[in-house]
């Protein structure tokens, strides 16, 4: 407005002595102070609005200074919320309800039902530091938490199943001490070394970077030097990874050295040959075990065991399917010195209305490996047998799953004296995480 009123205001003065000769001088003079005045306060005018529109632009800045400000309270409120102990810990656990049907030669049918239930728990202490404890149905056997029904309704006996700490000492490399998960890895999940629900006890590494995985553990069979067998157990694996014409390829090679030669058994009692788990055991005056009624027994060798493992993930028609394979030899044996399996597995039973079916055939023979740790579900358990296992599982919602599981085998193979062991299993199972 300023700059069209001042045109307008000079024009008015430069025609007014032609238009209006009557207006006099000092009439003229007059306006021309008014219009300095009115100049003077319209550039005053815009001064002030310049400065408004300065504060205007500072408010706004100031306000969105104080969102962000706010924002970042609040972003820096949620993790320190996080650090509670409610979010730092956490719970799983399941529950599995079980009828069994053991054929034995030379035995009555056994008929069982058998209930399994363990929970977890995890604490974080610190990004790099995890505690766990976890507590299981069942007694004292190291590779069973099964708790068979009866006693006319007596209860039920619960132990403790983990205890240990877990330290990330670097990205992918984690040191546990205590009672843990067994960090070895196991080809298709079988227990010919290793039973499922083995926890270890000592101390383990456990190491993972891209395209290869090392573990290892340490272990004591018996902590306790005044039973005379306390030395320390221990193995490590070495293992890749890679895909292959569209198939994830896992394999891998160990070693583990068990001392057990001249050592009673660690579980059970020394003076039964069969607590030693189809493992050659002698008198200790190296007579066969039991020619002295009473005498305890001891283990002939020591388990330096060499494996060999393969595992190979791809699709099958669709159909997640798995191909495994697992060889061991124990270089301290004189014979009976090789245990392997070969088995398959398709589908998964993850979510409701999924099938999944497995197959594998083992050989085990007396001296391949400990028995005391094998699949103690396989021919009732330890080593000197062979045979196939069947199994199918059906999802019938995302945490609930019902199988059976069928073993067809034979044990004592070694003495010559092979005795069939059939097998039934119908299985329950919940959940919960």
């Amino acid at each position: 407005m300023k700059r069209l009123l001042i045109p307008t205001l000079a024009i008015g003065l430069l025609v007014s002595p032609v238009t209006f000769g009557a207006v006099s001088e000092a009439e003229i003079e007059e306006l021309r102070k008014q219009l300095t005045l009115v100049s003077q306060r319209l550039e005053e005018l815009a001064a002030e609005n310049a400065e408004l529109r300065r504060a205007q632009s500072e408010s706004a800045t100031a306000i969105a200074d104080v969102q962000t400000t706010v924002a970042e309270a609040a972003s820096v409120k949620a993790p320190a919320a996080s650090d509670s102990w409610s979010d730092r810990v956490s719970l799983d656990g399941d529950f599995r309800y079980r009828y069994e049907r053991i054929d034995a030669e030379g035995t009555d049918t056994r008929r069982r039902n058998r209930i399994r239930a363990r929970v977890n728990v995890r604490a974080d202490l610190s990004d790099d530091v995890e505690v766990g404890f976890g507590l299981a149905t069942g007694g004292d056997d190291p590779v069973s938490t099964n708790q068979t029904l009866g006693g006319g309704g007596s209860s039920k006996g619960v132990a403790l199943n983990l205890a240990y700490a877990d330290w990330e000492i670097m990205d992918g490399l984690h040191l546990v001490g205590g009672k843990f998960k067994n960090p070895l890895y196991r080809a298709g999940k079988q227990g010919l070394m290793w039973d499922g629900d083995w926890t270890p006890e000592g101390i383990a590494m456990r190491f993972k970077r891209d395209w290869y995985f090392v573990n290892a553990v340490g272990t004591f069979l018996e902590s306790d030097s005044s039973r005379g067998n306390d030395a320390l157990s221990w193995g490590a694996q070495f293992g890749a990874t890679g895909e292959f014409a569209g198939a994830r390829l896992t394999g891998g090679v160990a070693y583990y050295s068990i001392p057990t030669q001249g050592d009673i058994t660690t579980f059970g009692d020394p003076s039964v040959p069969g607590d030693y788990f189809g493992n050659t055991a002698v008198q200790a005056d190296g007579q066969p075990c039991g020619t002295v009624p009473g005498e305890d027994c001891v283990y002939l060798y020591d388990y330096l065991l060499t494996q060999v493992f393969a595992e190979a993930a791809f699709e099958l028609g669709g159909w997640p399917t798995v191909v495994f394979a697992d060889f061991v030899n124990n270089s301290d044996a004189a014979d009976n010195d090789t245990g392997w399996t070969l088995g398959t597995r398709l589908g998964q039973a993850k979510n409701r209305g999924q099938w999944q079916f497995s197959y594998l055939y083992a050989d085990k023979e007396a001296d391949a490996t400990l028995g005391l740790l094998t699949d103690s579900d396989f021919a009732g358990g330890g080593t000197d047998n062979n045979g196939h296992f069947f199994k199918v599982d059906y999802g019938m919602s995302k945490n609930w799953t019902i199988g059976a599981q069928y073993f067809i085998s034979e044990t004592d193979v070694s003495s010559g004296n092979k005795r069939d062991y059939n097998r039934l299993m119908v299985d329950a199972q919940w959940k919960w995480k």
